[in-house]
């Protein structure tokens, strides 16, 4: 079962995107504020994707995306905003988003964003996981437990944080560009900014890195993009 919750103060849009999101298969749990959202999920914890509108009554959706991330690091998050500016959009992502629509949005766009996201998380889920472990230095990935640990720490990974890790684990060395991550990590049907690999760099520096402005680990190479140095 595919499902899917939807965060959304405006009956008509929250309506809306539930007809939209029947029709192309998910059970849709619906929430008209942040608090709702937290009570339905703890309720419903099948829900592998999560749709939240940014202005909302009471926590607005930022705080909701951070409470729902410390629930489930794995849950698939996407933020509605009718904001256009950069920095509300980096503000989702930095506070545990996976991805963002801006409103108004077109349905076939909405759907093949949940589409993708719910793909990614539920391959993430499945039985095909490694069991193996990635060391790079003082660095060991659990492909089996999806932890990672630094210097005898335990770092928590969100979903794309992990996918990115693993990606650059796989690549020692190796010059990563953009286009390539966004391949690897949202797939070859994501529709967003590029700039989303960039703010979520820079978050895995913030986890990884003793200096994140001058990253030992994370490596930027001009113009051409990331560079693991294990």
């Amino acid at each position: 079962m595919k499902k899917v919750l939807i965060c959304e103060d405006e009956a008509s849009i929250r309506s809306f995107v539930v007809v939209n999101l029947q029709r192309a298969g998910y059970t849709v749990v619906e929430a008209a504020s942040g608090e709702e959202a937290l009570q339905k999920y703890e309720q419903e914890p099948a829900v592998q994707v999560a749709l939240l509108d940014v202005m909302l009554p009471g926590i607005d959706g930022f705080e909701t995306c951070r409470c729902l991330r410390r629930m489930n690091k794995d849950l698939g998050i996407i933020m509605l905003t009718a904001l256009s500016q950069e920095a509300e959009k980096v503000t989702g992502l930095q506070n545990g988003a996976d991805d963002y629509v801006t409103k108004p949005f077109s349905t076939a766009e909405l759907i093949a964003r949940v589409d993708a996201l719910y793909r990614r998380v539920s391959a993430a889920q499945g039985p095909s996981a490694y069991r193996e472990e990635i060391q790079s230095g003082d660095l060991i990935l659990n492909r089996r437990t999806r932890s990672l640990q630094v210097h005898d720490r335990t770092v928590e990974l969100t979903q794309v944080e992990y996918q990115l890790m693993e990606c650059f684990l796989q690549h020692p060395g190796e010059t990563l560009g953009r286009a390539r991550l966004l391949e690897a990590v949202w797939g070859s049907d994501y529709y967003g900014d590029d700039k989303i690999v960039d703010v979520n760099v820079r978050r895995l520096r913030m986890k990884l890195e003793k200096d994140p402005s001058n990253p030992v680990y994370i490596q930027t190479v001009w113009g051409q993009g990331y560079r693991w140095n294990g």
